[in-house]
């Protein structure tokens, strides 16, 4: 078989495989046509394991046809379910070699021409590997087929692979048993018919791109006089004396004004985590290094951070959301994928991120909140996660508030003395390289982080949405300033749970105008504040809604 096309139409994802071994010269000649094939700067990314142990086979096996139950539950069509039972969707123990294709993401340390618009250029080149193994194995009378209905952690865990090296799927490499009638073997047990011809369509109109920016400017009815007068009439008649609850007072009272109730009630809690990379990171300004942000994400999905044991003990829903992580998560994690970019760029000299990113990041915040506004919580906590965010947030605090670089910057990770000069140093550098415009907009899209940007936008949603919000420390403290200065009447909606151990808050709390709940020495983000802080505004709503008053009780006013 020499004529291209012909080799490309017979292309097969084959799943029957004859006994017959695969010689060397077959596997040698197919995985260099492989390395022949583009790899973006460069940068010789894409590995090659073979299997040819049984064991692992098995241990493959085992882990696929636990996914594929999975997968045979997705559909509710009847019909459907009895043509995937036909199926044969995987032949690892069948054929004789295995072959499992990855990506080297250790590559993206260092600067390399192509991936600096899309990381995930990388492992587009270890897929034009594959498929010019597959046409190299056509055209030699072999074939490969892709399994990849499988837990890749657990893929990773069972051959050993280091963390930075990413599988594509593991493939099936053998000679053909059959050619399925010349057609691909989903249409042949007719599952699916494929189009003869490609989808193709000329773009002639020039589109902007830019997402459209949430807008903030509806402002709920303000409480009326009498409303307030009535509650703090049933405030001051509670079996206590005047004033004596303190700031559970205050928020029982901004709790009933924002849900306009005297009676008022926290539906279904919910704290939400933003996670994204920096590029300023990679300057050296945090303790740990990047690639720290992943794996504290794998560690909230698998309930292991202190938030998840906050949120479970308190029985306050969580989330977490890829706002802009260095990494490809898988897609069946319990991850609300929101990924603007693989981080942001360094804005040491140059911006972050561009305009129609920036805007994108209060569409995507917004929606997240909207969503679980649509389920009936009304009562929302904020988070964050991302080596580097401390840095990012000093700078947007120093030039929106106009306040020394000095003023700004804490230890964040816990950095030593001479470790946070060096930050200081650093960003002190970035804000002088900083050349744009003094407006709000263009401080975001220079030094933002997709993280706080999504915060502030899904801030702005929930008080359009009437819901009572919880800001964390300090990176979600400037997350809100972003906010307030976008629509300052959200303040009416915020409690801020407690004042970090980071420096700078206090200061940004007293700019605000503010006062926070707690006072823990705390500086881990996540919304473990939020988390702490929940139990005392049920408390406040506790004792508005269920505290016996003077009359019922027949206790003397004096």
């Amino acid at each position: 078989m020499t004529n291209l096309d012909e080799i490309i139409k017979s292309r097969r994802d084959t799943r029957h495989f004859t006994n017959d071994e695969v010689p060397d010269a077959v596997i040698e000649k197919a995985l260099q046509a492989g390395h022949w094939a583009p790899s973006v700067g460069l940068t010789e990314a894409t590995r090659y394991y073979l299997i040819k142990s049984a064991e692992i086979k098995k241990a493959v096996k085992e882990l696929f046809l636990e996914y594929d139950k999975k997968a045979a539950a997705c559909t509710d069509d009847e019909l459907q379910k009895v043509q995937y039972q036909k199926l044969k969707l995987e032949a690892i123990e069948e054929a004789p070699l295995g072959l499992v294709i990855c990506y080297d993401r250790s590559v993206l340390n260092n600067f390399t021409i192509g991936t600096v618009g899309s990381n995930e250029a990388i492992k587009f080149s270890a897929v034009c590997a594959a498929q010019n193994i597959w046409l190299s194995l056509t055209e030699q009378g072999y074939s490969m087929g892709w399994v990849s209905i499988l837990n890749y952690y657990q893929f990773k865990e069972i051959l050993g692979l280091p963390e930075h090296i990413e599988p594509l799927g593991y493939f099936c490499v053998g000679k053909p048993a059959t050619n399925y009638d010349n057609q691909p073997m989903l249409q042949q047990l007719n599952w699916k018919q494929k189009s003869e011809t490609p989808f193709v369509s000329e773009i002639t109109e020039l589109h902007s791109g830019t997402e459209k920016q949430i807008e903030n400017h509806n402002i709920h009815p303000v409480a009326t006089d009498s409303f307030l007068k009535s509650l703090q009439q049933k405030i001051d008649q509670k079996t206590k004396p005047i004033g004596s609850l303190g700031v559970l007072e205050k928020i029982a009272k901004q709790v009933a004004t924002v849900f306009k109730t005297l009676e008022p009630k926290i539906n279904q809690p919910h704290i939400v985590v933003f996670a994204a990379d920096h590029g300023i990171a990679q300057h050296g300004v945090s303790a740990y290094p990047q690639d720290v942000t992943r794996q504290m994400l794998t560690n909230f999905l698998e309930g292991g951070a202190a938030i998840n044991v906050f949120c479970k003990q308190n029985k306050i829903a969580l989330s977490i959301v890829d706002a802009g992580v260095n990494y490809d998560f898988p897609s069946n994690t319990e991850l609300i994928t929101a990924k603007i970019d693989k981080g942001t760029h360094s804005f040491l000299n140059g911006p972050a991120m561009t305009e129609m990113q920036m805007n994108l990041c209060f569409s995507k915040g917004s929606e997240i909140v909207a969503a679980i506004a649509k389920q009936g919580g009304n009562c929302i906590g904020f988070g964050e996660m991302g080596i580097g965010n401390t840095a990012t947030a000093s700078v947007l605090m120093s030039v929106i508030c106009n306040f020394s670089i000095e003023d700004c910057v804490g230890r964040g990770t816990g950095v030593d003395d001479e470790k946070l000069q060096f930050k200081i140093d650093i960003l002190r550098k970035a804000v002088e390289n900083y050349k744009g415009e003094n407006d709000l907009e263009s401080y975001l899209a220079y030094f933002g982080g997709f993280e706080i940007l999504q915060m502030a936008g899904g801030m702005l949603e929930a008080y359009q949405q009437n819901m009572i919000f919880l800001v964390d420390g300090f990176i979600c403290s400037v997350a809100f300033l972003v906010a307030f200065k976008k629509n300052p009447a959200i303040m009416n909606n915020a409690i801020f749970s407690h004042q970090s151990a980071e420096k700078a808050h206090k200061k940004l709390l007293d700019y605000l105008g503010v006062s926070a709940v707690l006072q823990l020495d705390l500086r881990l983000g996540e919304g473990t504040g939020c988390a702490l802080v929940f139990p005392i505004i049920e408390s406040a709503v506790a004792f508005l809604n269920e505290m016996a008053s003077f009359e019922s009780a027949g206790v003397s006013e004096k």
